[in-house]
């Protein structure tokens, strides 16, 4: 079976908006799903890439028109200035990691609602109801926010590291078992014909 490593922030908008799409073509594919959620601010200080409050005028006003078309045309509800952004997005990530270990629920459900919190219900995804709130949608125990806080701060640390040696620069980032990479929630069609080919 086919392996797809994720690599996403769970404070990216455009993690927000690839919604399910993964998931369906891992389905379509037979292919399993790894979920590597990492710290995208400390990501791009290392990658050299400036946060998108400092970017120049025109990347931001750019920026901004994307979020709104691509959610115009995928038909999702967005906020495009959340009430709680940026926040510390470690919390909701060692849930979802933990809940990956532990077992029980759907990670993707997870991390979609997690997602769906920031960019779509004004929430607070560094809130410990929220989190909770999430792992219940998704079918885990809430209290895995609980007991999974030091694996998951050892592997959120990790997922950087990994992130970084293997060319992430930015989230969604989805990465083969062949190597290919495919950066941005609007690249999920040419992953879905990569596997297409790549299992003919």
């Amino acid at each position: 079976m086919a392996q797809l490593d994720y690599f996403f922030a769970t404070l990216s908008p455009f993690a927000y908006l690839a919604g399910t799409r993964l998931e369906q073509i891992a389905a379509r594919h037979e292919a399993t799903v790894v979920y590597k959620p990492f710290d995208i601010i400390s990501l791009f200080a290392r990658t050299g890439t400036a946060l998108p409050k400092d970017r120049p005028v025109a990347r931001q006003e750019y920026r901004l028109q994307e979020l709104k078309r691509q959610a115009k045309h995928l038909q999702m509800k967005m906020t495009f200035q959340p009430a709680h952004f940026p926040t510390n997005a470690a919390p909701s990530s060692y849930a979802i990691i933990a809940a990956q270990a532990e077992g029980g629920g759907d990670v993707g459900v997870l991390s979609h609602a997690v997602l769906r919190a920031c960019w779509a219900e004004d929430k607070d995804i560094a809130d410990d109801a929220v989190i909770r709130d999430c792992l219940e949608e998704a079918g885990f125990d809430p209290a895995i926010a609980d007991r999974g806080l030091l694996q998951g701060a050892e592997t959120y640390a990790a997922n950087l590291e990994e992130a970084i040696s293997r060319g992430v620069f930015g989230s969604p980032f989805y990465i083969t078992e062949d190597d290919e990479r495919f950066w941005g929630q609007d690249r999920l069609d040419a992953l879905d014909t990569h596997l297409e080919e790549a299992a003919a």
